[in-house]
């Protein structure tokens, strides 16, 4: 009977043990890749977020910083990566050699309780949330004006000089410039994006994932950003 009992109370306490983090309206989160799964009997893309548990490393005032946010600090750096100010500020919430990300969250109304310390829970989202992904757009270089924004081009046979050019981009006399914010080729991608109102399908906390419905931007093992809305 006793070993029965010791068991029990060791797998509650193992269970139990998450649940005593701090919940915020935000994380931050890798992306892993796309996948889909069966609602009532219909296929619904998602995207596999993949979670590294998070500590606040600092909570910014208007006091002291002229603002207010909350400093999380996420996957423990290498000894050889890091220099020994990072290792003494990040000493104190518990990284021996810095942490590799440290991001910030604002909030309209900012949670209260919160130290430098204070470990954040993967539930802070629920299955049924709905919240706003941010994240780096992939990146594709420098492209033409026809692949960058999808213009047209012009004929392609019968002697055409014009095939996937800009065409005029100019003005008369006056003003006798290129307007700011004319469309042509240049960079396309490595840009912030923000998709609002995703659904978070489902949380897996046994393996620190959640899966948003939807694609998300950026490559795989990218951070982003998601904040209920």
């Amino acid at each position: 009977m006793s070993e029965n009992t010791e068991n029990t109370t060791t797998e509650e306490t193992t269970t139990a043990a998450p649940t005593g983090a701090a919940q915020l309206d935000g994380l931050f989160a890798f992306k892993v890749g796309m996948s889909a799964v069966f609602e009532n009997g219909e296929r619904v893309p998602v995207t596999i977020l993949k979670y590294e548990p998070m500590v606040v490393s600092q909570v910014k005032t208007v006091a002291s910083d002229g603002y207010e946010s909350v400093q999380l600090a996420f996957k423990a750096d290498r000894a050889s990566q890091t220099n020994s100010a990072t290792k003494t500020a990040l000493s104190k919430v518990g990284f021996e050699n810095g942490a590799k990300f440290r991001r910030e969250l604002r909030f309209d109304k900012m949670p209260a309780g919160l130290t430098a310390g204070t470990k954040i829970g993967l539930d802070s989202l629920k299955k049924g949330d709905v919240v706003k992904v941010t994240g780096a757009s992939r990146g594709r270089g420098f492209q033409g004006p026809v692949r960058r924004w999808g213009f047209a081009g012009g004929p392609a046979t019968h002697g055409s000089g014009f095939h996937r050019k800009p065409g005029s981009v100019g003005n008369r006399t006056w003003p006798g410039r290129v307007m700011p914010g004319k469309r042509m080729a240049g960079q396309w991608g490595d840009e912030t994006v923000s998709i609002r109102n995703l659904k978070i399908v489902d949380v897996i906390p046994e393996e620190n994932v959640v899966l948003v419905r939807g694609s998300v931007p950026g490559a795989p093992n990218s951070l982003v950003r998601l904040v209920k809305v």
